[in-house]
């Protein structure tokens, strides 16, 4: 998932360790599981409570998050075949889990679930399956409830026959107007953190990879499209079949359905969308191939075999999704001028960092979008060169530094413990910017090109894995700190992760194209040089960004008729420069630019957007202006975004 995005993303040849593990190996790594054997009776806040006070520390390979017994069974393949119901809001129909036993012991089968409404279960081995009891244990808030299956003997298959939810957390239901087309409704699915279990029953933990196949039924004027082997050539009767032969973890399950065409861009790219943005998606995403191939070149081949995007309607709440095979991407990044693609080369870059090798859990996330962070800046840098690259890097750290003046030191922690909270909770720029400048640290002390090449490897050794923290910590011992023990240093490392903040004498990315705008502004500032007196010519997104966001707190009712009547700031096209503007308007209570506020907080539904804003209007004293607008809005937002924007504005105990 994209990361300043979220505010909710080379050069050596290929070496012979890329057959060392094909998606169809089992890995050779010792087992991880999930949190102390929760059970429907004993639900997993018991155990999350129980283990807390046995440690001071999260246990690395522990799932807080997921009531699955992973030590028990694991789930290798599912096979779904899933209606859509647009009238009803429901996806309904049948999961079948192949699983492997790891215990002799007859023990039960737990799954993972939210607001699903189970009708029967049956299990067996050999395609001979039988109806079994089954129970639902209590309901966490921030977990969902655990699904009790009992097993007979030796039974290696389930199939369960159950429904979603209308409100289901990880399912949003568009209504025409709320399309770019306005004539046929959308469904998309967002399962990363633990929204999976909103809309199959599973082990939602990324521990646990899966393959699947599934067959989605639909209103025939409209296309299904997965996180699979998407055919743009099936025919459209309703039926579309899928299926993913690469292991994935549960977060990267994804279903899309609406009125999508497709429009190659490459060999292997290619972009889904509505008929009404696909040319201009097209056109400012062109260099996809690009991006792949140069990743590929430095990092080892692409594994996914096909990367397609898929535009969706502006209420996506993130600015990505790394779906494997297809990224989901928000249009609010359609420029019209390619300012704002790192988001595609860091949806991109999760094809290595995130989808290839996982975090096990949500504490590790770090080393899901850490390494993607860096990864793609490296990207940008070799497809648009040295100034773009230095811009992104040091955008992403003022990002940071943002973040960390405004939260409490154990959410500064790379890797963060997150037991007793909802994992959604863990999406910052600590894992994003923080990580990725860790690593841009020990590129700094060891070289690129043999960083590249610890990158590489590191992807060979863990390729189709789940790892912790701790696995990425003894990697790096067995390999760059005994390469090069004069220049790393194990007790930086671990503060690195395990503490907060930034390590004093850390890389401070800095960019040329930015020095030149602080004279600049400052003159502007004290009325030196006239709003309409500044060249912005040939000014980029990330300059004019910087501009504006480097402006003091307050500013007069002079000042902003001033800068808005010499650039139209209120009426910009790129949603980059209207948040930062739109951000200076609410603290200035800036009256001309409410009308668009409003009609920006309505229209789009990206949380890296929405969050700040509201945060803004209900810190200026505008709470009552922020819920009139969040109600006006809400219909239109995704679940993720009423739950986060409620909290903001009418306190932690919002629904």
């Amino acid at each position: 998932m994209s990361s300043r995005f979220l505010r909710t993303s080379l050069l050596i040849g290929a070496v012979s360790l890329l057959a060392a593990c094909s998606p169809s190996e089992e890995p050779q790594k010792p087992e991880t599981r999930t949190a102390a054997e929760p059970t429907a009776e004993a639900p997993a806040e018991a155990v999350r409570e129980e283990a807390k006070a046995q440690s001071d520390q999260p246990e690395s390979g522990v799932d807080y998050h997921s009531f699955a017994n992973t030590s028990d069974f694991r789930v290798k393949h599912v096979d779904l075949d899933l209606t859509v119901d647009f009238d009803r809001k429901v996806l309904e129909g049948e999961a079948k889990l192949q699983l492997k036993r790891l215990t002799d012991k007859k023990k039960p089968l737990i799954l993972d679930t939210r607001g699903l409404e189970i009708e029967s279960v049956e299990a067996g081995h050999g395609g001979q399956l039988q109806p079994v009891k089954f129970s639902m244990g209590e309901t966490d808030p921030n977990l969902g409830t655990p699904l009790k299956i009992e097993l007979p003997k030796n039974a290696t298959a389930v199939s369960i026959r159950y429904r979603t939810s209308p409100d289901a957390s990880g399912v949003q239901w568009l209504e025409p107007q709320q399309t770019a087309g306005g004539e046929h409704p959308f469904l998309f699915t967002q399962a990363q953190a633990i929204h999976a279990r909103s809309f199959v029953p599973l082990q939602d933990t990324p521990q646990v990879r899966i393959t699947y196949n599934a067959t989605i039924r639909t209103p025939e004027e409209l296309r299904a499209v997965m996180s699979a082997d998407n055919d743009p050539e099936a025919e459209m009767d309703g039926v579309f079949e899928f299926s993913m032969p690469q292991p994935i973890p549960s977060y990267l399950l994804a279903l899309a359905v609406g009125d999508l065409e497709f429009k190659p861009m490459g060999e292997r790219t290619g972009v889904y969308a509505e008929p009404e943005l696909l040319e201009s998606a097209a056109a400012e995403f062109e260099d996809t191939e690009s991006m792949l191939e140069a990743t590929e070149e430095a990092y080892g081949p692409y594994r996914w075999d096909r990367y397609d995007l898929l535009i969706l309607p502006p209420s996506f709440p993130f600015g990505g999704m790394e779906n494997p095979r297809l990224s989901f991407i928000t249009p609010t990044v359609i420029a019209g001028d390619k300012s704002l693609v790192a988001l595609i080369a860091h949806e991109l870059a999760h094809s290595w960092s995130g989808n290839l090798v996982t975090n096990a859990s949500w504490r590790d996330l770090w080393l899901n979008e850490g390494f993607t962070t860096y990864l793609t800046n490296r990207i940008m840098q070799n497809i648009y060169g040295d100034e773009r690259y230095r811009m992104e890097m040091a955008l992403g750290y003022d990002d940071l530094k943002a973040d960390l003046a405004d939260r409490p030191d154990g959410d500064e922690i790379m890797a963060i413990d997150l037991r007793g909270r909802d994992p959604d909770e863990v999406f910052s720029n600590i894992p994003y910017e923080k990580g990725s400048l860790f690593l841009y640290e020990l590129e700094q002390k060891v070289g690129r090109e043999n960083f590249d090449q610890f990158l590489l490897d590191y992807f060979n050794n863990f390729a189709f894995q789940s790892i912790t923290t701790e696995d990425f910590e003894q990697y790096l011992e067995k390999t760059l700190l005994a390469q090069y023990p004069d220049k790393l240093d194990a007790e930086r490392i671990r503060q690195w992760i395990h503490e907060p903040g930034i390590p004093e004498g850390a890389p401070v990315p800095t960019s040329d194209a930015f020095s030149k705008i602080d004279p600049v502004r400052e003159q502007w500032l004290n009325g030196e040089m006239a709003a309409a007196d500044i060249d912005t010519s040939d000014w980029t997104y990330h300059q004019w960004k910087y501009f504006l966001d480097g402006m003091p707190e307050k500013l007069s009712e002079e000042q902003l008729q001033a800068l808005d009547s010499a650039f139209n700031l209120t009426e910009s096209k790129n949603n980059e420069i209207a948040f930062s503007w739109l951000m200076i308007a609410v603290r200035n209570d800036y009256q001309p630019a409410f009308e668009r506020l409003e009609n920006f907080l309505t229209e789009i539904g990206r949380n890296k957007f929405l969050r700040p804003l509201y945060r803004n209007l209900v810190e200026s004293g505008k709470q009552e202006m922020a819920a009139q607008i969040f109600e006006q809005a809400k219909a239109g937002y995704h679940p993720l975004t009423v739950k986060v924007n409620s909290k903001i504005i009418y306190g932690d105990d919002a629904e």
